[in-house]
């Protein structure tokens, strides 16, 4: 455990250290990786420095503590636990962060002041570890998930899934990479009631959108040394709303000739997931 603990500490030093000691301000260490590839947190990207744009009251500061600075959102339920390990695993390792952390009611989240407080906190630090959030059947706000990733335009979730040589499990060599188009789709919470007893809800996809998507998909398998990306899509029966995300893709795909191309049906790739997952390397899909 010690010599673990001492590479762990030599691992965070290097990975947070180095604008630091030229001299930058902490936003600095953020943005020197953006001109490659935009920010992402495993399940939130940010691509700066348009994302802020809509916020001309949060700006990057140079941060008077050496450390870090890190949003910290530790969310609800398995979300505070969560953070509670995160945070005593960054002190054992001596790691230079320094948490931003907001410990109010959840609920309270979607109201604009504490709304406000955690987008102020975002546009210092660069980076956010984010727990979940539960937005209540009867709620009448706007989800906390939603309005967060449309304000700062966080329109890629990205997930990886790759199992453990030393754990025993169903499926061995499965290294893939879900990346969700994250602001528009069934989650973009636009319905109404037609007449009493009819309700229509939109499911809004567009092009800008899905090459936007499709374009962050391609370059993630090109920078990670990824051979093949899988569009995943229900064409066959929205043929303009996925149609339309099916083509942007293929489209794409032709930038990339030496990234091996597929489109699969949702129906198909739930049921080759569940038997044969290590076909996988890049998948992309609509919300």
């Amino acid at each position: 455990p010690r010599a673990m603990l001492s590479t762990l500490r030599l691992s965070a030093s290097r990975l947070l250290r180095p604008s630091l000691r030229a001299g930058g301000s902490a936003r600095a260490l953020h943005a020197a990786p953006s001109s490659a590839f935009p920010y992402s947190s495993g399940s939130l990207s940010l691509s700066p420095p348009a994302a802020l744009d809509a916020y001309p009251h949060v700006t990057s500061v140079a941060y008077p503590s050496p450390n870090v600075p890190v949003t910290l959102l530790p969310g609800m339920g398995i979300g505070q636990e969560c953070a509670e390990a995160l945070v005593a695993v960054f002190e054992a390792a001596e790691a230079p962060v320094e948490f931003e952390r907001f410990e109010s009611d959840p609920t309270r989240y979607g109201e604009d002041k504490e709304f406000e407080k955690v987008v102020r906190s975002m546009g210092r630090t660069g980076v956010m570890l984010k727990g979940p959030f539960t937005t209540p059947v009867r709620h009448p706000g706007t989800s906390f998930n939603i309005r967060l990733r449309k304000e700062l335009d966080l329109f890629a979730n990205v997930v990886q899934v790759a199992t453990l040589p030393s754990i025993k499990t169903r499926h061995a060599g499965v290294d893939l990479v879900v990346i969700r188009e994250n602001t528009e789709g069934e989650y973009s919470g636009l319905e109404h009631e037609v007449v009493p007893g009819v309700v229509e809800s939109l499911k809004i996809i567009s092009e800008a959108n899905s090459m936007r998507i499709a374009e962050y998909a391609f370059e993630y398998a090109k920078r990670n040394g990824r051979k093949k990306v899988t569009a995943v899509h229900k064409a066959n029966i929205m043929k303009l709303g996925d149609g339309l995300f099916l083509q942007c893709c293929r489209d794409v795909a032709k930038r990339y000739p030496y990234i091996e191309f597929e489109a699969m049906i949702v129906d198909n790739t739930c049921m080759q997931m569940t038997s044969r997952p290590q076909q996988f390397d890049v998948m992309v899909m609509p919300n």
